[in-house]
């Protein structure tokens, strides 16, 4: 008697995506359901703005310029990572 595959469950698109581009649909017709809601939601990006003073900018223009990023990644790289650091600390 043939053991037949089953779907495995997916934790993110990528995963899905490198799943079935490996493997045949039809190979898996006896266990597939219709889904009329999203599985996966996108994350939404929300804009923040702020306001620096033009010795502060210059500033940080000569920092991303020598780290070879523009100022907004560097910025987005500075308050992800304060982001990460103060959200572990809270939950020590």
């Amino acid at each position: 008697m043939e053991t037949k595959m089953k779907i495995p469950e997916f934790k993110t698109i990528d995963e899905m995506a490198r799943f079935w581009d490996s493997h045949d649909i039809t190979e898996f017709e006896d266990q597939l359901i219709e889904v009329k809601e999203p599985i996966f939601e996108k994350m939404k990006n929300r804009i923040i703005s702020f306001k620096l003073d033009s010795k502060q900018y210059e500033k940080l223009k000569k920092i991303a310029d020598q780290k070879k990023l523009n100022t907004i990644s560097l910025v987005n790289q500075w308050v992800t990572k304060q982001i990460e650091d103060e959200s572990n600390q809270l939950l020590r």
